[in-house]
């Protein structure tokens, strides 16, 4: 039976640092990662045969969405902010995601855009798929970009998801997810991370929290 561990990833330390109130942490993955949504199941979502082969460590978050994998070809971005009161969480989706979106086009990356309630399309095909978690007044928002990872990689340890937003249309991991490489942009997670630093580091309390106004 594989073994399912508690979340404690690199940016495990802000989503749960009481003293630590708000900020952004960008990191690139050490090695494979399979990481559940908090309502996902293994035998409903995971190629388990297939991640046992490959000793592959699985962890579950406490927030939403659909599994996903986190190698050292992708980006991960966290981020917290401190909100008195909470609006749908889509608004929120929307806000980070056009920072990150912002991001992107200020390297020369054209045609992303938001799409579903919590993903980055380049076109037509996903690069970025996101969650949110909520703890008293933190909200937490952490989203992986996939930089150059094969989408083999995906096929491989991931199943076909059991929910899936209107744009897919039923489409394999194939047809609907691709990375930043294949789409023509050979930028490093390095250099995608610095761009987005700049952007992330302008996020504004007050004018999140407006969302709810």
């Amino acid at each position: 039976m594989l073994e399912i561990k508690k979340y404690n990833l690199p940016d495990f330390d802000i989503m749960h640092d009481e003293e630590t109130s708000a900020g952004y942490f960008l990191w690139k993955p050490d090695d494979v990662y399979v990481v559940l949504g908090n309502s996902n199941k293994p035998g409903e979502n995971l190629n388990e045969k297939e991640i046992e082969e490959d000793d592959v460590q699985i962890y579950k978050r406490p927030s939403g969405g659909e599994t996903v994998v986190l190698t050292p070809n992708t980006l991960v971005i966290s981020v917290k902010i401190t909100l008195d009161k909470f609006s749908d969480p889509k608004y929120y989706f929307r806000y980070f995601n056009q920072k990150i979106i912002e991001g992107l086009e200020n390297v020369g990356i054209k045609d992303v855009s938001y799409r579903g309630i919590s993903d980055i399309a380049l076109k037509s095909k996903k690069i970025l798929g996101s969650s949110i978690y909520r703890k008293r007044k933190a909200l937490f928002y952490h989203a992986v970009l996939n930089v150059s990872e094969p989408v083999t990689t995906i096929e491989r340890y991931i199943k076909h998801p059991t929910k899936e937003p209107d744009y897919r249309k039923g489409r394999t991991h194939k047809e609907f997810v691709t990375s930043l490489h294949n789409e023509g942009y050979p930028f490093s997670v390095n250099q995608i991370s610095n761009s987005l630093k700049m952007v992330l580091s302008e996020i504004n309390e007050d004018e999140a929290e407006a969302i709810v106004d």
